[in-house]
């Protein structure tokens, strides 16, 4: 199996956009880019705009190359329901359910997408608890899960990849894991590499409320590395949106644990890039160019 990590918060835009080559298909999961609309107060840097770009390229073009297409959720960081539909032509469209356990924004979302891609996909199939199989991949989701820590930003699919050789587990958006059901599906599969969504850290204004979610979050995340088949955990996605990612990741795994522990950066072996954590910077020094244009001139 070969994993393409493509776009994520640690490379500089939201993403978790992924593709898997097996000897028997081509898979991309979650073909979507996007940044946040506001930041500090400030809105996307001309910087994560080109990066955004970048990345939107190169999902498209792993797309291109993919038969089978997976949407966990219907966030616009997960999919694109505006740009390149064509893209989804002759594939076949594995897709969380768009009516049930599925919250009132992300189905109207879902809807207007679904009209759309209709007439280019092959099929498309709710894949909600379901399982798959081309050649011997072998292609399982859990049933729905919570899109962080309740039913509040609705709910996602989380996927395994299993070709014989290894198995593969792409979470989605469970921001932690926080709940049994999130981690349970990664401790019962077995998995010897997983692409999770770390904890969410930077929305928490209550101490008490933020260490109590961490603390829950670690707990799980050293579950999964207490796994005797794991070898690799990449964490990002909503983790990565913290500048102090890093110190608190120590905070709770050791310097051995944290040698089966990358982000997508280093994984793709690329330099971390937190555009958006580090949105106040990129202004700053845009405002300290200009002043020193207008100077010269």
């Amino acid at each position: 199996m070969r994993i393409y990590t493509i776009a994520s918060e640690s490379v500089g835009t939201r993403s978790m956009a992924t593709y898997i080559e097996t000897k028997d298909t081509k898979i991309i999961i979650d073909p979507g880019v996007d940044l946040a609309k506001k930041r500090y107060g400030l809105p996307p840097h001309p910087i994560e705009k080109n990066r955004k770009e970048e990345h939107w390229k190169e999902i498209l073009r792993r797309m291109n190359k993919s038969e089978i297409a997976i949407i966990t959720h219907y966030h616009y960081d997960h999919f694109n329901p505006f740009r390149n539909i064509e893209a989804y032509s002759g594939k076949l469209l594995l897709i969380k359910n768009p009516i049930e356990n599925i919250n009132r924004s992300q189905k109207g979302r879902a809807k207007e997408f679904l009209s759309r891609v209709k007439k280019y996909a092959e099929e498309m199939i709710y894949a909600d608890n379901r399982e798959f199989f081309v050649g011997n991949t072998r292609i399982l989701f859990s049933k729905p899960v919570f899109h962080g820590k309740d039913s509040a930003l609705g709910y996602v699919i989380e996927v395994l990849i299993d070709d014989g050789d290894e198995r593969f587990i792409f979470t989605s958006d469970v921001q932690g894991p926080v709940s049994e059901d999130q981690l349970n599906f990664i401790l019962e599969n077995e998995p010897n590499i997983v692409y999770l969504d770390g904890p969410i850290t930077y929305i928490y204004h209550n101490e008490n409320e933020a260490k109590n979610y961490l603390d829950r979050s670690f707990r799980n995340i050293l579950r999964i590395l207490s796994l005797e088949s794991l070898e690799l955990l990449i964490i990002d996605h909503h983790f990565l949106r913290d500048l102090n990612w890093s110190k608190i990741e120590s905070n709770y795994l050791n310097v051995e644990l944290r040698k089966k522990v990358m982000t997508v950066a280093e994984f793709t072996g690329k330099p971390i890039e937190l555009l958006e954590a580090r949105r106040i910077e990129l202004w700053r020094n845009e405002k300290r160019l200009n002043t020193n244009f207008l100077k010269s001139t």
